[in-house]
């Protein structure tokens, strides 16, 4: 089921170690679409979820989100597949962020629940490990500092999934 994206993973260069952990975020997030009580793709958050790195093929920065988006929109793999893949660092991240970020201007925050559903089995993914909120929080404020707005955004991302179940 997942071979077809996992074969554009790897044609997109996209090491063996990270292919790993695009497969582990697809099945934290097919474990949180199986428990939320709204309406969800359940196919969309599988093909975002194990595309969601499709840019590290290209580099392992911030700009993945970006270089992947492009990618997918090159492969024509649907607009919706995009926006999963750009909106998935961290939290989101809003257009001034971004901008002292050196990334484009734009707003990378998960709008829709796809979307962060992705974002935030990504967040509670360690490599190839599942972890736990308490532990994913404790690993952004370490890397990010207590009073960052992106542990407010995390903190948001959790309540308002933990709401859906």
């Amino acid at each position: 089921m997942d071979e077809r994206e996992i074969g554009l993973l790897k044609a997109a260069n996209v090491p063996d170690n990270v292919i790993e952990h695009c497969k582990t975020v697809k099945e934290k997030a097919a474990e949180i679409a199986n428990q939320v009580k709204i309406p969800v793709n359940v196919e969309l958050i599988r093909v975002g979820a194990l595309l969601h790195d499709i840019g590290r093929g290209k580099t392992h920065g911030l700009d993945h989100a970006i270089e992947g988006a492009k990618l997918a929109r090159d492969l024509q793999l649907g607009e919706d597949v995009a926006k999963i893949i750009e909106r998935h660092i961290g939290s989101g991240l809003p257009k001034e962020e971004a901008r002292m970020l050196g990334l484009p201007p734009c707003d990378y925050i998960p709008e829709t629940p796809e979307q962060i559903i992705v974002s935030y089995a990504d967040n509670l993914t360690a490599g190839n490990k599942i972890i736990d909120f308490d532990t994913a929080l404790l690993r952004f404020k370490k890397i990010l500092g207590d009073n960052h707005p992106g542990i407010v955004r995390f903190i948001a991302q959790n309540n308002e999934v933990t709401s859906w179940m």
